[in-house]
Order: structure tokens, then C-alpha cells, then sequence
């Protein structure tokens, strides 16, 4: 009788079972991870925006400005006779879903006398889980007096631009 060499059928079992009790630990912590690294994404975003209003603010005689000024100050429409740098990238200004969260912005009414049309006197700018539970799990929100976040999926700023600081709690 020829002696053959190989894996018996018990053996490629075992080894396939042991790669699905390796998976079955892993992926849920790969899982976690995303969701933790897209928050972080998303927490940065809020902050940013926070941090460029608040130049755009100093820039623009104590007013906030829409998202599209934030990237093009120049424009007729928002810092009148501005030359320098845009104070955000015009892919945060776009509000283009990133790293599974969707991004929205609020302003008050605006309508100050001898002012552009794109001033305001507040903002608020939020990112909510396009997936809850699964791209994120926490809503961030921010706006000229705090960043906050829920741990759920809700709106964390309101109309006329402003967070609801209960709803939203500052971040540590």
C-alpha cells in the first residue's frame, strides 16, 4: 500500500474552526474600532469648524459666516475686500458625508443692518451617524460656546443657531 501524505478531513475541520473562533473574537473589536475612529473624525470636524468661525468672526467684525465663506472669503458676499487664506477646506464646507457621518449647519436669521447678506450673529454645526449604531454611535454638535455630544442619534442644534447644551453636553 502507497503511503500518501496530506491533511485528513478531522484536520482541515479543526483549522477551519479555530480561523472562525479567531474571527468571531476579532471582528467585533474591528467593528468597535471603526466606530470609535469615525467618531474621532467627527469630533475633529465639529471642532474645526468651531475653530474657523471663531477667526472668521475676529476676520469679519464680530459675525459669523456660512460654511461657503469659511472657504471662499473673497467672495462679494462675505468678507468684502479680504485677501488671505480660506479659513476651511471646501471639501467640510460641501457637508459631503465623511467617515459615516453626515455634517449640517444652522444659522439666526442674519439681516444686520450695513452687514453682508451671509453674516450671522450665531451658528451651530452638527454631525449625526449616517448608520447609527453601526458608522457611529454619538451625535456631535458645536457652536460659538461649547462642542457637545449625545449618545444617541438626535439633532443637537436647533433652528435659529443654537445648540441645546441639555440635549448635547460638553464634551471633556
Amino acid at each position: 500500500m502507497k503511503n500518501e501524505d496530506g491533511f485528513t478531513l478531522i484536520e482541515l475541520l479543526v483549522v477551519v474552526a479555530i480561523i472562525g473562533i479567531i474571527a468571531a473574537i476579532a471582528i467585533p473589536s474591528l467593528l468597535r474600532a471603526r466606530i470609535s475612529a469615525n467618531e474621532a473624525a467627527a469630533v475633529g470636524d465639529v471642532r474645526a469648524v468651531v475653530s474657523a468661525e471663531a477667526v472668521y468672526q475676529s476676520a469679519n467684525s464680530g459675525f459669523y459666516g456660512e460654511l461657503s465663506c469659511l472657504a471662499r472669503p473673497s467672495d462679494p458676499a462675505c468678507i468684502p475686500a479680504y485677501v488671505g487664506p480660506s479659513f476651511l477646506d471646501a471639501n467640510m464646507a460641501s457637508l459631503a458625508i465623511k467617515a459615516g457621518y453626515s455634517h449640517s449647519a444652522t444659522y439666526d436669521a442674519g439681516g444686520f443692518t450695513g452687514q453682508q447678506a451671509a453674516d450671522h450673529g450665531t451658528f451651530c454645526y452638527q454631525a449625526r451617524p449616517t448608520a447609527p449604531g453601526v458608522s457611529g454611535v454619538r451625535s456631535f454638535g458645536g457652536d460659538p460656546g461649547l462642542v457637545g455630544a449625545m449618545q444617541a442619534d438626535i439633532d443637537c442644534c436647533v433652528a435659529g443657531g443654537t445648540m441645546q447644551a441639555s440635549v448635547c453636553p460638553p464634551l471633556r
